[in-house]
């Protein structure tokens, strides 16, 4: 579950960095103050990111052990 939150956060991070990147030149005073939200969410997408590859590896491996295990199987019944 943790694994598809962070999926959805890959898609729901750039959208509020553009969001708020409209924000900042809506009201623009010569700062740009949306460097550091934009700095705090990417790195928490970089930390979503890497949770996501980690969950695709560990289903990747589960399903690389269940083959094996199903074709180990098989092949030994039919002696």
């Amino acid at each position: 579950m943790a694994t598809l939150k962070a999926l959805k956060f890959l898609f729901i991070a750039p959208v509020i960095v553009i969001f708020l990147t409209v924000i900042n030149l809506m009201t623009w005073d010569g700062e740009w103050w949306v460097q550091w939200a934009a700095l705090g969410l990417g790195i928490a997408w970089v930390f979503s990111l890497l949770k996501v590859i980690r969950g695709v590896v560990v289903a990747g491996g589960l399903a690389a052990v269940t083959a094996y295990l199903l074709n180990r199987r098989t092949s030994t019944s039919n002696w």
